[in-house]
């Protein structure tokens, strides 16, 4: 669990990255915390006035958490393929948020999956799609849902996860600024 101060200082890192990579400038996070300073996977949203404006993210990092942030909003930023890149006017009409992850853990049974609580992986050959934990929520999915849902985000068939795809979940610390 990160710290108010920590929450602070990344989501200060990540508008910085953001910012510098509207502008086409380069950007060094810095940073003498020594926990922000441990490897750490996370997910950088950006939102334009409450709509997805790019997300990117990574599940596994041995990068410090502090540098992975800053990548993860330049990579936002810059390239969401569903998104032409962030313009320098867009950037403070943009809001932030982080989702620092746990590692991803096979799921044997899926009825222990908690929408609200983990995120998911399905990966069959070499398909992969990822829904943070909070994707379901703003959906109003159920359990069945996001699972199908996370098959359709791998580019595979709804259902696929009931036969021959693998199942990952992990957990998010989601913090972000206000809108």
């Amino acid at each position: 669990m990160l710290n108010e101060q920590q929450r602070k200082t990344l989501l200060r890192v990540a508008r910085e990255a953001v910012r510098a990579a509207a502008a086409g400038e380069p950007y060094a996070p810095t940073c003498d915390d020594p926990n922000l300073r441990e490897p750490g996977a996370a997910f950088v949203t950006l939102r334009n006035r409450g709509e997805l404006r790019g997300c990117i993210g990574v599940t596994e990092s041995e990068a410090p958490l502090i540098e992975t942030v800053a990548r993860m909003a330049r990579a936002a930023a810059r390239d969401d393929p569903r998104f032409i890149p962030v313009q320098p006017s867009e950037v403070p009409s943009l809001t932030v948020e982080i989702s620092v992850l746990s590692a991803p853990e096979p799921v044997a049974n899926t009825n222990e999956i908690e929408v609200g609580t983990h995120g998911l992986m399905v990966q069959r050959g070499t398909q992969r799609g990822l829904l943070l934990p909070q994707v379901p929520v703003e959906w109003g999915w159920d359990r069945e849902q996001f699972l199908d849902q996370t098959c359709v985000k791998a580019g595979l068939p709804p259902g696929c996860w009931r036969r021959d795809a693998r199942i990952y979940a992990f957990t998010a610390e989601v913090f972000g600024e206000e809108d």
